[in-house]
Parts: C-alpha cells; structure tokens; sequence
C-alpha cells in the first residue's frame, strides 16, 4: 500500500473515539495558543491591514459564514482560512513540532475552521479533525527531512501544512479515502513555500502559510466535487516527497499511524521568534538569574546550534546583529538574546528594541556558531552556550527548549500568555474569547458557539 493511501485512509476512517482524549485536550489547548496571536496581529501588524485592503480590491472581502479569530464581520470560507492562516503565524509565536520543524497550527487550524462553520460541525468534530490534520503535515514534515527540505529553500509549514489542511478540511467535508487522496493530489500541485524572506524580512513567510490554509481548504473542497486528482501525490514517481527533498524517507509519514500521536509532540512557544532561538533564551535568561549578571557583565556570548538553526537565525551574522524588521528580529539570534539580557523576557511588545543603539552593541558581542554536538540527535532545536564575562567563563548546555511537550505550560501559564496577547487589543474582551475557546470542545455547533464573540 502507497503512502498516500495509507494516509487518506488514516485521515477517512479514524473514529473520533479512536483519538485518545488527552490528545483531543491537547488539540483545544492548541487552538486556543493559536487564536490569542492571531487575535493580536490581526489589529497589530503593518502586514494584516494590506491583506485586508488587498482582499477588498480583489471582490474577496465580502460578509459570509466564517469566523476570523478576534473579528466580529464574518467572511467567505477561502478567506477566512486565509486571514486566520495568515494572522496566526504573523507573530511567529505559534506551536512548534520538533521533528518536523514546522508549525502545525497555522495551516490547519485555519483551514479546520472554515470548514466545521461550512459544514454544521459540532465542536468535538472540529477538534478531531485538527488532531488529524496535525497529524498529517507533522508526519509529511519528518518524511522530508527537515534539513534537506531547508537546504532546498523550502518552508515546511507552507509545503506540508497545506496537506494537513487538505486532511482536515477533507475529513470535515466528509471525504472518504478516495476522496482524501484526490485532494492531496490537488494540494501537491498548490505546495509552496520559500524561504527567500530572510535576505530582508519579508512579509512573504505569513502569507504563504495563510495560503496554505486556504489552497487545503480549496484542495478538498474540490475534491468533494469529484475533482479528480493526482493518484499517490505524496510519493509517486513525481510525487512531493520525491520533488521537495534529496533525503526524503516515506516510512516516517506512517510510522506508528494511530498508535503514536504527534500531536502530543507539539510544543508551545514562550518568545515570538523562530524556534531555533528560544534554547538559548532559555538559557541566558536562567544564568541572569542563577549566577547573578546582567548585560553589563558580559564581553562575549558564543552560541552553538543545530545547522537548521544557523541556516535561519545564524547566517549571515553580520545581517543578524542588524536587525531591523520584525521579521528580522523574529529570525535573529543576535536580537533574541540581546533583548533576553536587556529585559530580562522576550514578549511581543519587546520589539521595540529593534535597532536601538544598546542592542546593536549587545549584538556585537554575540557570536552563533554551528555545533556539530547538536546533530544526528532527536530534537533539531537546543543550543550550546558560552557566556564570558568579568573574570568567569559559564558554559551550559540546553537540550530542549520550554514549551516542548516534557515542559508544556499550565492552564495558568498558557492564559497568562493569552492575555498578555490579547488584552492590548481587546479591550476588555479577552475573557471572552477566554471562555468561548474553553467551550470549544462541548459546542453542538461551531458557527453558533463563535458568534458568541
């Protein structure tokens, strides 16, 4: 049996009952992380205004049925899945998978969405579809071998998010095999995603993932029509793995299929920054608390990371410690930790550090480094550190960074993050949203519960 089959067959006949309920939980916790950073970039980027604008000069902008986290005008089902798509990842603070190195919720969960609130789809409905949906681009996402796909150019969580979009969508639409199949066919045609954002912050990297929303989302829907697809799309003779990675290796999308769920391998961030920084914060922000020293005290910082990480947050270094964009920042290991040392966190609202003339020196002082140590191990995202200061030399060593699925935050830690997000925004209305992501999972129907907001 074909990959692809096996998959849509996972995706078509896997029974709700057959989710365990602690990764239904961790699928709700997951949405609700997701929402509160598109709740604040859709009013707090310079980027979401110009999707807006440009959806309304486009005939895309029109009143329909589906909710857009934080807004209270409902839009059309593509758009929808684009401006959640688009929104959510815009602050770069949305969960992580670390075998994958992709970000699971922000192409599904948007994608999931539109079509419960299309299709009457009680909230435990569009719960077990994410599950599903994660489950797909997460296991696409090792399949391609993370470091291949990168090396290639690609951003996984726009290429294989749009086939977990498809997957959930599909499932929510009522898809059967065939049906699921015919629509990664469609989305393998729609895969994209690049990673030329880096050379100047561009804004490119949140729209391609909110187009993976959508583009999923229109891959099964015409898929429910009896479009007719591409067969064995993900690892035929010209299939996405084949076309996507030099070292791609089909087992992994289904290995341990329903038995082992990646969904519980997703992690939380704590800083709105590519991953492939937070060990390293983490780790700078526990010496200035242990060891007793500030920014003043250190003359040089060497950070060790795994190649990917170099790859987005290491090189060129000269770029990095000049960060000037968000989007700069946000891919800047230089600028993480200068605003780690400077404040003693790392929040949203920190970008305001940006190119100020302490960080830039502070970021002189940085130095990022491959670490060979880092390779060939389970988890891509650690980091090794050297802190040299007035007359020591501390050395640590981060397996993992907080918020993996081992440190995954409490209620009270995730709602502090929640709010922290939203209350800037909301006025008000953060408890709101609070208590209708709570309910989620016990809503008759989605559409109903939503416009509660």
């Amino acid at each position: 049996m074909s990959i692809t089959v096996e998959l849509s067959q996972f995706v078509a006949e896997t029974r709700s009952g057959d989710i365990p309920p602690q990764v239904r939980d961790r699928a709700l916790a997951l949405v609700t992380d997701f929402a509160a950073s598109a709740i604040r970039a859709a009013e707090d980027c310079p980027s979401s205004h110009v999707i807006f604008r440009t959806l309304d000069r486009l005939g895309m902008a029109a009143e329909g049925d589906c909710t857009v986290f934080g807004l209270s005008r409902r839009y059309g089902a593509a758009a929808a899945a684009l401006l959640n798509g688009a929104f959510g990842h815009s602050l770069d603070f949305d969960d992580t998978h670390a075998d994958s190195s992709l970000h699971p919720s922000a192409p599904v969960v948007p994608a999931a969405l539109a079509a419960a609130e299309l299709t009457g789809a009680s909230g435990a409905d569009l719960l077990a579809a994410v599950v599903i949906g994660f489950e797909v681009c997460c296991r696409l996402g090792m399949a391609l071998d993370p470091a291949s796909h990168y090396a290639r150019g690609f951003h996984p969580t726009a290429t294989a998010g749009g086939f977990g979009a498809a997957a959930a969508a599909g499932r929510l639409l009522g898809l059967n095999a065939q049906g699921i199949e015919a629509a990664f066919g469609i989305a393998a045609s729609q895969a994209s995603g690049s990673l030329q954002f880096l050379e100047n912050g561009a804004w490119n990297k949140r729209y391609q993932v909110g187009e993976a929303a959508m583009k999923g989302l229109m891959a099964a829907t015409l898929a429910s029509d009896d479009f007719v697809g591409a067969l064995d799309a993900l690892n035929g003779r010209h299939g996405f793995l084949k076309g996507y990675s030099d070292a791609a290796d089909p087992a992994k999308a289904v290995a341990d299929l329903g038995g082992v769920w990646e969904t519980m391998r997703i992690g939380v961030k704590p800083y709105p920054a590519c991953r492939y920084t937070h060990a390293a914060v983490d780790g700078l922000l526990e010496l200035c608390r242990t060891e007793g020293i500030g920014a003043a005290d250190i003359s040089r910082i060497v950070v060790g990371l795994h190649r990917n990480g170099i790859a987005l947050v290491g090189a060129p270094l000269p770029a990095k410690r000049r960060a000037r964009s968000i989007v700069e920042g946000q891919f800047s290991m230089p600028f993480a930790a200068a605003v780690a040392l400077q404040r003693g966190r790392f929040g949203w609202d920190d970008y305001d550090l940006l190119g100020t003339a302490e960080t830039d020196a502070l970021s002189d002082r940085i130095e990022v480094q491959h670490d060979g140590s880092l390779e060939g191990l389970r988890h891509p995202f650690g980091a090794t550190l050297r802190v040299e200061t007035r007359g020591r030399v501390i050395e640590r060593r981060i397996a993992d960074p907080s918020g993996e699925p081992e440190t995954f935050p409490s209620a009270a830690a995730s709602e502090a993050k929640f709010r922290s997000l939203t209350d800037p925004v909301r006025n008000g209305g953060t408890a709101d949203w609070l208590e209708l992501m709570r309910g989620l999972s016990g809503a008759p129907l989605v559409s109903a519960h939503l416009k509660q907001a």
